[in-house]
């Protein structure tokens, strides 16, 4: 076996390794090119800390990808003169090649939560490397945070080497340590020229595409033609060509249509869904010697290498995951590609000799800097489910690059304890600990976890469904998923995809596909019986049952109205579950549904069978009204009249609904004064002053406006509450003695009199908020003669705005600088009001004059 090539990172492995052996972290940000993904790994394996106590430790390299996996994992197997599964394996989802003699295992990120979460010592595992870890996927960031929790706490000979070409490194630090060690590494880079051909809409996208993959196997070495732009002819053309798609559909269409216009030219897709062989055959040379387009999806964008390429084809496109309302799963998404993957993108063209970048938009659209983190516009309920199973309630527990937001980690909580997953008090249910087998959404494994207890036709049935709603669901319209889903189980014609990932589910569970039938309603649930789509699925979208209003109109649990067509045959049904909607908060479309019955909603909520005291405000007629309801939030199947007058609880609680509903709280004058005087002194003096805007006041209003509720009824009797007090109760000591000190309500004046403080709310564009409070003291001119500075507050930190009146009490000056109004305003002031108001004193000289309130005395 030769020698493989010099890179540049192995220079740079002896100040790793070294780095390795005294501490058990370290941050390696390596350019492109430099080869850090096949030889850190390999050169790793040959440290004394590796090998473990018994000489077999096993190191985990984590790539973003499963394409980059598998290639990663076969090209350090070759390097070895080895096949994958024998030093070198590796291990996904559905997928693995790892054996006993295997020490370096190459994994997609979320298997390493799942190893985590089965043996959080991590027995035999001596390191892990997260590979691209810019890329700030969620199962990256979960992933870290959980291995830093397990070497801090069980495993302090655990190494951690986070890898990257671009990294935020005072971010890292904040979480690995100041005294992280930190290797940088050049990368090996030739000019690229870059080149824009933004596409029109006159004609198809793939032969826009592949007329301008025809131009870069036309072009002939930039070098020798000085960059010019035109960069055609002159010359013999050079290298081979890679385009890079937002996915498989994309490479299918342009792959056709280059197809039947190039001869001896080899056209090799490059994405996940190949086999290995294939894949690898996309990065080498073409053994017949003919040129190549490689065309692939953002995994050539990093990790790999496609070896020969010269030119870059940039559709400027992505498919990423997001968080869909509709289905209240993750989706892939096409959108824009960020400025950073673009320019790692151009970077594959310069990889191994001066290239060139044709991208297909305009140089002047505008591209994101970079790409967000995904746990800032996730679902986080699966991360969620994954820190409950980890035992953690507070997620500030662990050590995050960058934190969940905790509106989303709650919403994902709240989901979680509908789906039975959860207790109330955040730890795991027994379903949620049975649950955990199942690498899928929580929504998708508590249905599989409660099929499993219904025989196998419902596991099998359910083991499908979870398979398609995780995939791409097809291209049917048709809103009945019942009837889809009959018609894919009985269709002849193959769906590789689909059938390859519900048979890897139906492996786990221990039944076979085939098994799976679509069952009758079981009434109550009679024994034996196999369980609905429409009970499955009411399983995994609790939070989506619907009710009938009128033909094509439905009132969600949650409140919200749902609409199809009129004349569908689903339009009709009295309940179902509303799977696909288009996230509109008020209307919302239905794309996909299921019909159930009462009682498979009976069985499945036990407490519809009880009658529950409802109280309501009716707005219209300015009174709460009761009745006694079955119901399941909105969703009401019986109802009838209260005996009697309602509960004082309920009335309480109507009151409390009724003010939820609203946009703003209905506080007077004097509340609202003492709540810009806190947001002042938030803003100014200490952020521990509590928040009091609306928002804030809404979330906690049972906890303060609650226990004032109790003996009232009517909305009117609210109004009347004494809301500046009640505000006042909130702030918290010390803080509350010093709100009167700190920002006053009145301030004295030089005349010895005093004057009410205003406090304004003003527009600041350059706030994050968005606005200021302003302190604003009205009082007539004569009563601060003498007074040369502007009056502060805050402990002199905030000045206030003078509006000066009149004897009149008439506006005369506003100023927030009273030494340049006496100097530079007064005299035009003076001039133009002595003779409107003769009785009133106005002096030359303002500042050496007694301040009053009165007119002149007599014989002045």
């Amino acid at each position: 076996m030769s020698s493989p090539p010099s890179l540049p990172i192995d220079a740079r492995l002896p100040q790793l390794t070294a780095a390795l052996e005294q501490h058990n972290r370290a941050l390696l940000v390596a350019e492109p090119g430099a080869g850090k993904t096949t030889r850190v790994p390999l050169a790793l394996l040959d440290c004394d800390w590796c090998g473990g106590d018994d000489g077999r430790g096993r190191l985990l390299l984590l790539e973003p990808r499963r394409v980059a996996a598998r290639l990663a994992a076969g090209h350090m197997a070759e390097l070895l003169g080895e096949r994958p599964g024998e030093t070198v394996g590796y291990r996904m989802r559905g997928e693995s090649r790892v054996g006993p003699t295997t020490r370096l295992e190459v994994v997609t990120q979320g298997v390493l939560s799942r190893m985590l979460q089965h043996d959080p010592m991590l027995e035999g595992v001596t390191g892990i490397l997260f590979d691209e870890f810019h890329e700030r996927s969620l199962e990256a960031d979960l992933g870290l945070a959980l291995a830093l929790d397990v070497q801090q706490g069980l495993r302090e000979d655990l190494r951690l080497v986070v890898m990257s070409a671009t990294l935020d490194v005072a971010a890292m630090q904040g979480v690995l340590g100041q005294d992280v060690a930190v290797i940088e590494c050049p990368g090996r880079q030739y000019p690229v020229q870059t080149l824009y051909r933004p596409l029109s809409q006159r004609a198809s996208a793939e032969e826009q595409q592949g007329r301008v993959v025809m131009e870069a196997l036309q072009a002939s070495d930039p070098v020798s033609h000085g960059g010019d732009d035109d960069a055609r002819g002159g010359g013999d053309p050079v290298g081979d060509v890679l385009v890079i798609l937002p996915g498989v559909a994309e490479i299918e269409r342009l792959g056709r249509w280059l197809g039947e216009r190039l001869e001896d030219i080899a056209i090799l897709p490059l994405h996940g869904r190949l086999p290995l062989e294939q894949q690898r055959a996309a990065l080498r040379p073409d053994p017949n010697g003919r040129r190549r387009v490689v065309l692939a999806t953002a995994i050539a964008e990093s990790s790999v290498t496609v070896d020969g390429v010269r030119s870059v084809v940039d559709a400027g496109l992505e498919r990423v995951p997001v968080f869909s309302p509709r289905t209240g799963l993750s989706r892939l998404e096409t959108r824009r590609v960020n400025r950073a993957s673009a320019d790692q993108r151009r970077g594959r063209a310069g990889r191994q000799g001066p290239g060139r970048c044709y991208r297909l938009w305009a140089e002047e659209q505008p591209l994101p800097p970079h790409a967000e983190p995904e746990i800032h516009q996730a679902d986080l309920s699966g991360l969620a489910f994954e820190l409950a199973r980890w035992g953690v309630k507070d997620a500030s527990a662990l050590a995050w690059v960058t934190s969940p937001g905790t509106a989303a980690l709650d919403s994902g909580r709240r989901l979680l304890q509908s789906l039975g997953l959860v207790e109330p008090d955040g730890g795991l249910s027994s379903l949620g600990r049975a649950a955990g087998r199942w690498p899928v959404h929580p929504r998708l494994a508590a249905m599989l976890e409660r099929a499993s207890r219904a025989g196998e036709a419902s596991l099998a049935l359910a083991c499908a469904l979870a398979a398609w709603l995780e995939g791409r669901q097809g291209a049917s319209r048709e809103p009945d998923l019942e009837r889809v889903f009959s018609q894919l189980l009985s269709s002849p014609r193959p769906d590789p995809a689909w059938q390859r990932e519900a048979r890897r589910l139906c492996k786990r569970a221990g039944v076979a596909l085939d098994k799976a039938r679509m069952g009758e309603p079981r009434g109550t649930g009679e024994p034996g019986a196999s369980i609905t789509l429409g009970e499955l699925l009411l399983c995994a979208y609790p939070d989506r049952v619907a009710q009938h209003l009128s033909p094509g109109r439905f009132r969600l649990r949650g409140g919200g109205l749902v609409t199809l067509a009129s004349d569908h045959p689903l339009a009709h049904a009295p309940l179902l579950v509303a799977v696909d909607l288009d996230g509109r908060q008020r209307e919302a479309r239905l794309y996909r549904g299921v019909r159930i019955e009462e009682a498979a909603l009976l069985a499945h909520f036990p407490e519809l069978f009880d009658w529950t005291e409802r109280v309501a405000w009716n707005a219209s007629a300015g009174r709460l009204e009761g009745e006694r309801v079955r119901a399941l939030d909105a969703v009401v199947l019986e109802r009838k009249p209260l005996a009697g007058p309602p509960s004082r609880e309920a009335r309480r609680r109507a009151l409390l609904d009724a003010l939820g509903q609203r946009e703003a709280l209905p506080l007077d004058e004097a509340a609202e004064q003492l709540r810009r005087r806190v947001a002042l002194l938030r803003r100014t003096h200490d952020p521990q002053w509590p928040e009091l805007d609306d928002a804030s006041l809404m979330a906690e209003l049972e906890d303060w406006l609650g226990p004032h509720l109790d003996g009232l009824s009517r909305l009117d009797q609210v109004l009347a509450l004494p809301w500046e007090r009640l505000l006042r109760e909130r702030l918290p000591w010390p803080l509350a003695g010093k709100l009167d000190e700190l920002a006053p309500r009145r301030l004295a004046l030089p005349s010895g009199d005093s004057a009410a403080l205003r406090y304004e709310r003003e527009v600041d564009d350059g706030d994050e908020h968005g606005t200021r409070i302003v302190p604003v003291l009205a009082a007539k001119l004569q009563a601060l003669f003498g007074c040369e500075a502007t009056p502060c507050i805050v402990d002199g930190r905030v000045p206030v705005r003078l509006e000066l009146l009149s004897p009149a009490r008439r506006p005369l000056a506003t100023t927030m600088d009273l030494r340049s109004f006496w100097h530079n305003v007064y005299p035009e002031v003076r001039k133009e009001n002595r003779g409107r108001y003769p009785k009133h004193p106005w002096p030359e000289d303002p500042l050496a004059a007694e301040a009053t309130m009165r007119t002149k005395r007599r014989g002045r």
